[in-house]
């Protein structure tokens, strides 16, 4: 797949997809505007056009997880949900014909943020 930024969340202390968990897309550059919101689907990856490119540009970017929520809403226990809340990650686009697979991974202590392959 050329192009485009796909977005995935997986909470490895359960082993599941994070299906249902907030995120947000921005573009950072020259302002601050959003280019993709909603939630993850069964397969743990944001359903949206910015997948295949639509509206990707140079420049830097961040996604926002919305993991306390999600973590709440999972079932975990509050002591438990209230350490993480909003998690972003900040990136740079350089190259349009590359596809960014965003990987996140996290528990409720931890997160790991990378650019899979």
């Amino acid at each position: 797949m050329a192009g485009g930024i796909s977005i995935h969340g997986v909470d490895v202390a359960r082993g599941v997809a994070a299906q249902g968990m907030r995120v947000e897309l921005h573009a950072l550059s020259p302002e601050r505007w959003l280019l993709a919101a909603g939630e993850l689907g069964a397969n743990g990856q944001l359903d949206h056009p910015t997948v295949r490119g639509d509206g990707i540009g140079a420049g830097p970017h961040e996604v926002l997880f919305h993991v306390g929520d999600w973590l709440r809403a999972a079932g975990y226990a509050e002591e438990q949900a209230r350490f993480l809340d909003i998690v972003p990650f900040r990136f740079v686009v350089t190259d349009l014909d590359r596809h960014l697979h965003l990987p996140f991974k996290f528990t409720p202590y931890g997160v790991s943020l990378f650019l899979g392959v």
